[in-house]
């Protein structure tokens, strides 16, 4: 196995810098990667070979002449497939949107990582329109997870989490409505943040509204802070992008958190968690009071929101179909599931819509004075390990009795928030855990710096990346997420 594969994005910037490794062979590096270990995790639908070892090359150049366009010039990158990009096809897992596009545009995350000179290789997989909490579909089939082949990496950005667990990226373009940064990095033990609303701009507008953000997602922290430099750039399709505020995200990840004060909610008064979790957690939270945080256990900190969210959602599916503006031959074409949560959010009245905006802007008044007397919560992510590849709701015996496997992510995006997920640890079936870091309104850097603290403290663990290239070797070279792209355009 190339071990440049496996470095993170501040490691092989600094082997660029001192001409000890090459963007074109960090690239070679990931490919082989993908090669020997994609046909068993499936984390992609689209790659794209050919561009992304032209990009290699020029970065080369410009690390060879001294005269970088960035810190992430000649990063390995992958883009979820659910932001637009430019001559790669945004299918977002989905029968009914054609494949031959024309694609001519990035969206702004994409648009300011390719001017960065970040080397972008491919999409990464997703559930249908990203609305799951897995990644499995009938366009794409079925995204593992590199701990175990038989657990999802988590969702919607599952494909994202998987290539970055196992080397396939350095860094990736996630995105998160309702966890779904938060919780693929929690299954996979990699880093992912849910950014303030705005922090990072955003187009064309999330069908689900401000629910919807941009966050990186990478393997380590200063990795997400370095991206953050780049993606937080402004641009001018977003009206709700936040003027920049000249913040250096790895700059502010530097002095720990000695002396802040951290409320640590084990369920948030509410919801239900596996046991292994909630310990994992606690070591967490017990390991920021290490670190000089005066941690305080709050057991409630507001009403259970998940009919807001849902109140608030569901319209958004909905209103996803008429922003395509499906035919009824194209609806045919989309999962019953899916069509049946389009139809209910098609049937909230307005009353009950504005109602339940009411209640996210009272939920949002509520952190807001919490922040008053806490500078960060901390809760888990998930309420069970990852569960299995293949389904959508526990099978196993121990976590059948848990209802919400999702309880901690959501509230956060009806808040917008910052929060991100950072590895904790594994459970004694050897599969990660994450705790959920939560700021202050515009507290992006405060998240980082503490999820950085951690990390400093306690290194994330990787996988034994060895069972997914045997299980690889035995399987066709092209998984289903590719096939089915190239069969679409065939």
């Amino acid at each position: 196995m190339n071990e440049l594969a496996l470095l993170s994005a501040t490691e092989l910037a600094e082997l660029f810098r001192n001409r000890k490794a090459s963007p074109v062979e960090a690239l070679d590096a990931v490919l082989g990667q993908i090669a020997a270990l994609n046909p068993a995790i499936n984390a992609f639908c689209w790659l794209d070979a050919e561009s992304a070892k032209q990009a290699a090359r020029e970065s080369e150049g410009r690390w060879a002449s001294g005269a970088p366009l960035s810190g992430v010039d000649g990063i390995p990158t992958t883009v979820k497939d659910l932001s637009i990009t430019r001559d790669w096809p945004t299918r977002r897992a989905c029968f009914a949107i054609p494949a031959d596009g024309p694609w001519r545009e990035d969206s702004p995350s994409v648009a300011r990582m390719r001017e960065a000179g970040a080397v972008l290789i491919g999409k990464t997989c997703v559930p249908e329109f990203g609305a799951a909490f897995w990644t499995h579909s009938e366009m794409c089939g079925v995204t593992r997870n590199p701990w175990n082949l038989d657990a999802t990496p988590g969702g919607s950005s599952g494909g994202a989490s998987a290539s970055l667990a196992a080397g396939m990226g350095t860094i990736a373009l996630g995105s998160d409505a309702a966890g779904s940064a938060r919780t693929p990095a929690s299954a996979t033990s990699t880093f992912g943040l849910k950014s303030t609303l705005g922090r990072i701009p955003d187009y064309p507008s999330s069908y689900l509204g401000t629910l919807a953000v941009i966050g990186p997602m990478t393997r380590t922290v200063a990795d997400a802070a370095l991206c953050m430099n780049v993606i937080t750039r402004p641009d001018n399709r977003d009206s709700y992008a936040l003027p920049p505020d000249g913040t250096d995200y790895v700059a502010a990840l530097q002095g720990g958190v000695k002396g802040l004060r951290i409320a640590y909610s084990p369920t948030l008064g509410f919801a239900e968690v596996d046991t292994e979790v909630a310990a994992l957690v606690d070591r967490g939270a017990r390991l920021l009071a290490d670190l000089g945080a005066t941690v305080e256990t709050v057991e409630s900190v507001f009403e259970d929101p998940t009919d807001t969210l849902w109140t608030v959602m569901l319209p958004g599916v909905a209103n996803a179909f008429r922003v395509f503006g499906f035919t009824d031959a194209q609806l045919e074409r989309i999962t019953p599931g899916l069509r049946a949560s389009a139809e209910k959010g098609a049937a909230v009245g307005i009353v009950e819509y504005l109602a339940a905006r009411e209640k996210r802007e009272q939920l949002g008044a509520i952190m807001r004075r919490f922040h008053e007397r806490y500078d960060l919560l901390v809760t888990p992510v998930l309420a069970t390990p990852p569960i299995g590849a293949e389904e959508s709701a526990p099978s196993h015996p121990r976590y059948r009795h848990i209802t919400n496997m999702t309880p901690f992510t959501p509230a956060f995006n009806l808040t917008k928030q910052p929060a991100a997920s950072v590895p904790v640890g594994l459970t004694s079936d050897g599969l990660p855990v994450g705790m959920q870091v939560v700021g202050p309104l515009y507290g992006d850097s405060l998240v980082l710096r503490a999820c950085h603290a951690i990390e400093m403290a306690q290194a994330f663990p990787r996988p034994d990346l060895e069972p997914v290239r045997q299980a690889a070797a035995k399987l066709p070279s092209e998984p289903k997420g590719l096939l089915s792209m190239r069969n679409a355009l065939a």
